[in-house]
């Protein structure tokens, strides 16, 4: 994992910025601005993100693992090289059927 606090103007690999840890969600943020937020996830087998809204649109990408992701209502089933969009306002939450990283990308605005 990169050690580097603010990686902009550098090359990184996206799955080496955050492990796993057992029985853990683990982030690192990589910009967050008045624009939006990127943020790296890791999520260990079993762990979830009960159903919650954002008021903005957000772009999930499974970068390793497979993860699952109910949103308004519908069970998508993401492996890595999935994504999908998140639309504001709509009720969503994820499942980690086994560890899974993925780079959440918020947009505000």
């Amino acid at each position: 994992m990169s050690e580097k606090k603010d990686l902009r103007g550098y090359s990184f690999k996206v799955d080496q910025l955050v492990d796993y840890q057992e029985d853990s969600v683990v982030s690192r943020t990589l910009v967050e601005n008045n624009a939006g937020s990127i943020t790296i996830f890791s999520f260990d087998s079993g762990q979830a993100l009960s159903e919650h809204t954002a008021p903005y649109e957000a772009l999930v990408q499974v970068i390793e693992g497979k993860a699952v992701i109910l949103l308004g209502g519908e069970k998508n089933e993401l492996e890595a090289g999935d994504s999908i969009i998140m639309p504001a306002d709509v009720p969503h939450a994820l499942r980690a059927p086994e560890p899974f990283k993925m780079v959440l990308t918020m947009i505000r605005g």
